[in-house]
């Protein structure tokens, strides 16, 4: 397959993918205590990949595999940090606006033990490995060209997936978000996306885009279990 052809079916494939699980999830109701709703979402999510990038295996050289211990501190570190700061930023530009601070729609209807499960772990593997699994190696021809920040280079294909993943996060305009949560989160996803793919490049291999994202997510469950706590 020629270079500009796997970035379009890439592009392509990952709108659809994103369209589908996102139109036939809101049409499906566990009725469940405990499953969320966005479970269906996130599963077709990933069925959808996985089959993806079977029948694109030969030219994306997907690789997941355990990563080196000696490898994971830094982005579990930078993805932290990352999380800390933008909240911090956005929350104080939302009270200089005299906005008001909202809480995710889908957090506030879950528990500690659900946000472990469905959030930090299984949104985070199922999103890595549609955009930075199956869509970043679809743009792997991009790779040599890109930006350099503070002497870092990200390149194009790394910049792409994250703008796709933070785009993607537009699907919260269908809830009663405001416009300044919203953009945080578009901001955060992007972000949290360029230190994922910069990662995967660095070592190819999807498992340390999950890690930066698990890292991303662990302030979330920190912030859920302490409202549990003190509630």
């Amino acid at each position: 397959m020629k270079n500009n052809e796997r970035i379009f079916y890439g592009l392509v494939i990952t709108t659809v993918i994103i369209l589908i699980a996102t139109i036939i999830g809101s049409k499906i109701h566990l009725n469940s205590r405990f499953v969320p709703d966005s479970f269906v979402t996130h599963s077709i999510m990933l069925l959808l990949s996985v089959i993806a990038i079977f029948e694109m295996r030969k030219s994306l050289n997907f690789n997941i595999s355990m990563p080196k211990c000696k490898n994971v501190l830094k982005p579990i570190a930078i993805g932290i940090v990352l999380t800390i700061v933008i909240n911090i930023l956005m929350a104080i530009v939302t009270k200089l606006v005299g906005g008001k601070l909202e809480e995710h729609p889908l957090l506030s209807k879950m528990n500690p033990m659900q946000v472990l499960i469905f959030i930090f772990f299984y949104a985070s593997i199922v999103e890595e490995i549609l955009f930075r699994g199956f869509l970043l190696n679809s743009l792997k021809s991009l790779k040599t060209n890109g930006i350099n920040i503070f002497k870092i280079k990200f390149s194009y294909s790394v910049i792409i997936s994250a703008l796709a993943f933070g785009l993607a996060h537009l699907v919260l305009i269908n809830t009663s978000v405001g416009a300044l949560f919203l953009l945080k989160v578009v901001l955060f996803a992007t972000s949290l996306g360029i230190v994922a793919g910069y990662y995967q490049e660095k070592y190819d291999n999807t498992s340390y885009a999950i890690i930066v994202h698990m890292s991303g997510n662990f302030i979330t469950v920190m912030g859920v279990l302490f409202m549990s706590m003190t509630t």
